[in-house]
């Protein structure tokens, strides 16, 4: 099932993928459709921008390496982005219905392990919710400002 949706009747703005193959080829797929649509939809300047895109690159990247490495098939990955108007907050969320790393697993040296303080420090708020079903990341980008050129009621495809 792959969605996005406009609503000028809305309060948000959403842009939805789901059930997408977790894997390198699709998080490039999905990280450059979030792209275009953030830079047709919002006033962001480059950097604001590519924190947003880094952020929910990290998150996808990690579902793509980690969530399914102990399952026998591919797994699937969701991602929700929506947009508040009241708040002006953009809210990401990335959701594997994988398994979080074994707290016993180590690797010998330590050159991984800095996807979460990065996606710490690009948003605004990170929540990371594991689980036996799976592991959801929601990110949280304040400030964020509707282009001028949009009024809300075209619709976004992919």
């Amino acid at each position: 099932m792959t969605k996005t949706h406009d609503s000028a009747a809305s309060e948000s703005d959403v842009f939805e993928r789901a059930d997408v193959v977790a894997d390198a080829v699709n998080v490039v797929t999905l990280r450059e459709e979030l792209e275009h649509w953030l830079r047709h939809r919002f006033e962001l300047d480059s950097l604001r921008l590519n924190d947003v895109v880094l952020a929910v690159n990290e998150a996808l990247a990690n579902v793509a390496e980690f969530a399914y490495r102990h399952c026998d098939q591919t797994g699937t990955v969701d991602i929700r982005a929506e947009y508040e108007r009241a708040t002006s907050i953009l809210t990401i969320t990335v959701t594997d219905y994988g398994s979080w790393r074994d707290s016993s697993e180590r690797e010998p040296r330590r050159t991984r392990g800095r996807g979460i303080p990065l996606m710490e420090a690009l948003s605004d708020e990170v929540g990371i919710d594991a689980g036996a079903q799976g592991t959801t990341v929601c990110m949280r980008f304040g400030n964020i400002s509707l282009s001028a050129s949009r009024n809300g009621d075209e619709v976004a495809t992919a």
